[in-house]
C-alpha cells in the first residue's frame, strides 16, 4: 500500500469514527431527554405540519387548472419544499440552549427555554436557511448541498454563542470549513431517511382517515415531531465538536464521553 493510499485510509477511518461518535451522542441525548425534546418538537411542528398540509392541499386543487396558473404552482411547490424542512434549525437552537444550561444531567424547564430563547433571530435564521437551501437545489444540486452543509450550524450558534443572524451564518461556514464531509455524512442521511419515513407514514394514516387535509397534516406533524429532533441534536453536537476543534473551548453541558456512558452531566 502506497503512502497516499494509507493517508486516504487513515482519513476515512477518522471520518467514520467521528460519524459514529456523533450518532452515539444523538442516541443518548434523545434517550435521556426524550420527554423534553418531544414537548419542544410538538410545540414547533404541529403548527408547521398543518401549514405544510395546507400548501399541499392548495397545490393539489390547482393541478387541474389552466396553464396560466404555472407560476402559482411553482410558488406552491417552493413553499412545500420550504415548510418540509422548516423548524429543524429553530429546534436545534432550542436544544443547543438546553444543553449549555443543563443541570445535573437534566435540561432546563420549558419555562426557562421560553424566557431565554432568541425567537426573532432563530426564526429569521431558520427561514433564511430553508430559502437558501431550496433556492440552491432549484438552481442545481451542488449549490443546494453546499448551502445545506455550510449553513447548517447557524441555529445552534445563535443560542450557544449569542450571535446575530448574519454573524451566525458566517460562524457556521467557519466551523464547517475543513469538516465538510463529517457534517454532510451526518446530516444528509438523517434528512433523507426522515423524509422517506414521513412519506411512508402518510399511507397508513390516510388509509385510516382518508385522503384529506386532516390526514396529511397529522402524518406530517407526527413524523416531524419524532424524527426532526434527530437532525437538530446532530447539528448541536456537530457545533459543539467544531467549536472545540477550532477554538479549543469546551462548552458547558454534556460531553460526548458522558453521552457514550449514557449519563449526561452538566
Amino acid at each position: 500500500m502506497s503512502g497516499d493510499e494509507e493517508l486516504r485510509e487513515g482519513r476515512l477511518r477518522k471520518l467514520l469514527g467521528e460519524v459514529r461518535e456523533i450518532f452515539i451522542g444523538i442516541f443518548h441525548v434523545y434517550r435521556a431527554w426524550w420527554v423534553d425534546i418531544l414537548l419542544l418538537s410538538l410545540i414547533i411542528f404541529i403548527p408547521l405540519g398543518v401549514l405544510d398540509a395546507a400548501d399541499s392541499e392548495a397545490l393539489e386543487s390547482l393541478r387541474s387548472g389552466e396553464s396560466a396558473k404555472a407560476v402559482v404552482l411553482s410558488v406552491g411547490a417552493f413553499l412545500i419544499i420550504a415548510t418540509a424542512t422548516l423548524g429543524e434549525v429553530f429546534l436545534a437552537g432550542a436544544i443547543g440552549l438546553s444543553l449549555i444550561h443543563a443541570k445535573d444531567g437534566r435540561p432546563p424547564s420549558l419555562a426557562f427555554i421560553a424566557r431565554h430563547l432568541s425567537y426573532g433571530r432563530l426564526i429569521a435564521v431558520d427561514i433564511l436557511y430553508v430559502v437558501l437551501v431550496a433556492a440552491g437545489f432549484v438552481l442545481f444540486l451542488v449549490p443546494g448541498l453546499l448551502a445545506f452543509v455550510y449553513l447548517a450550524l447557524a441555529g445552534p450558534v445563535v443560542e450557544i454563542e449569542d450571535r446575530g443572524i448574519r454573524a451566525s451564518f458566517k460562524r457556521s461556514i467557519q466551523l464547517v470549513r475543513g469538516s465538510f464531509w463529517l457534517v454532510l455524512v451526518v446530516l444528509l442521511p438523517i434528512e433523507l431517511v426522515g423524509s422517506s419515513i414521513g412519506k411512508a407514514a402518510e399511507v397508513p394514516i390516510e388509509a385510516l382517515l382518508g385522503h384529506n387535509f386532516v390526514a396529511v397534516g397529522l402524518a406530517e406533524a407526527m413524523t416531524d415531531v419524532v424524527l426532526s429532533p434527530l437532525w437538530a441534536i446532530a447539528a448541536v453536537l456537530l457545533t459543539r465538536k467544531m467549536v472545540e476543534r477550532k477554538d479549543g473551548v469546551t462548552l458547558p453541558g454534556p460531553a460526548v464521553a458522558d453521552l457514550q456512558s449514557g449519563k449526561p452531566s452538566a
